[in-house]
């Protein structure tokens, strides 16, 4: 059943990427801005984020296969819409119903772990979970930069939609409805709300929002918008030759959660774990943003991928952070914020890549640096605000 729901995940996991590799064709017809591109991969998420309070509310008062099955058929309508654009407002159309589409999609494998396992395999389950759903990020890889080179990326939007079926099909076979909803969990919506005044009323939320508002948002900014433009302007690589790059990354990237998910040190250490790497993160991104070298963009881009799974220790540090009648609004509040996060920063690095020439500085390092900023802000900001007693 878990891995039903994961093909959903995977699914949404392609969906938000496609800009790295449709970046360049999708320039070239619409004449895009890097900010109109950032707003492009940022539509997703932000439509994807804004919902999850709304996604967080269904699974506690519905279950994660209603929710999910009610929503999804969105991303198909979305995936069509944009395949079909002929202005750029058409294709921020198509995005944001890609995105509200995929919103319940993420959520619904987080509390399903949490609710169908023991609370001592969170971490574990969970980061194996997220470790197959980067199958997704393989999808938008080779795989779309052939398609794309073959036909054309609208035939992408429309392969994706294909998947999309498959993937609905599977949870609506597979899924049951058996331990969907939690004990205690609330009966009515107006009962669900008042569970999210309670969340933001206990102060540690805070630290776990700001934190969750920039890590994640790195890890995506790099790999679902910047990495193709990147490959192409900076280091003149062909299409195929950078989404050759971009599978490579993606099977890197497939390590990491599982990998985190089995050391994780627990509650007493887990905070200061997440601080050290959230800094050792931005540190990757100041290394490539002014070595401009191929070589080090490779091979510390390859490091970025494998150490990004340390964020699924975020998932658990929520999980040991509220009782089980809040988690299904924890979860959503966090993932809320993860992906609104996105959106934020794909959108600042768009304004930051516009405004490289102006500042003397390489686009690339002037997107690249502002990410490195973003996360030593958010480690500080997350190591100074009020933990939660455990």
């Amino acid at each position: 059943m878990l891995m039903a729901l994961v093909s959903g995940f995977a699914l949404s996991q392609a969906f938000r990427t496609v800009a790295a590799i449709m970046a360049p064709p999708l320039q070239a017809e619409f004449h895009l801005t890097p900010s109109q591109l950032g707003v492009f991969a940022g539509a997703f998420h932000f439509a994807f984020g804004g919902l999850q309070l709304f996604m967080g509310m269904g699974m506690d008062l519905w279950g994660p296969r209603r929710t999910v099955l009610v929503v999804s058929p969105l991303t198909i309508v979305g995936a069509i819409v944009a395949a079909t654009a002929h202005s750029y407002p058409q294709l921020i159309v198509g995005q944001v119903i890609i995105g509200i589409g995929c919103a319940p999609a993420f959520l619904a494998c987080t509390i399903a772990v949490s609710r169908w396992f023991e609370p001592q395999r969170f971490a574990a389950v969970n980061g194996a979970a997220m470790g197959v759903g980067t199958i997704g990020l393989l999808v938008t890889g080779t795989p779309l930069a052939w398609v794309i080179e073959q036909w054309s990326w609208r035939a992408g939007f429309l392969a994706l939609a294909v998947l999309a079926v498959g993937a609905w099909l599977a949870i609506y076979l597979l899924v049951r409805d058996g331990h969907q909803v939690a004990e205690g969990a609330p009966a009515r919506p107006l009962d669900a709300l008042r569970g999210y005044g309670e969340l933001l009323r206990l102060p540690f939320t805070w630290g776990i929002v700001v934190l969750a508002l920039f890590t994640y948002a790195s890890f995506l900014t790099f790999r679902g918008l910047w990495l193709g433009p990147m490959l192409v302007e900076r280091h003149g690589f062909s299409l195929v030759q950078t989404g050759n790059v971009a599978l490579v990354f993606s099977f890197l990237s497939a390590f990491g959660p599982p990998l985190y998910g089995r050391i994780d040190p627990g509650d007493a250490r887990r905070r200061r774990w997440l601080f050290w790497y959230t800094l050792g993160f931005g540190a990757l991104f100041v290394v490539m943003a002014f070595t401009r070298s191929v070589v080090v963009d490779l091979l510390a881009g390859a490091v970025v991928m494998v150490l990004s799974g340390y964020m699924v220790m975020q998932y658990a540090d929520v999980r040991a952070a509220y009782p089980s009648r809040l988690i299904g609004r924890a979860m959503a509040v966090f993932t809320m914020a993860l992906f609104m996060g996105v959106a934020l920063m794909q959108w600042i690095t768009g304004l930051f890549a516009n405004a490289a020439p102006s500042l003397g500085m390489e686009t690339y390092q002037a997107v690249l640096g502002s990410i490195a900023i973003l996360l030593v802000g958010a480690a500080i900001a997350f190591r100074l605000l009020p933990a939660p007693r455990r």
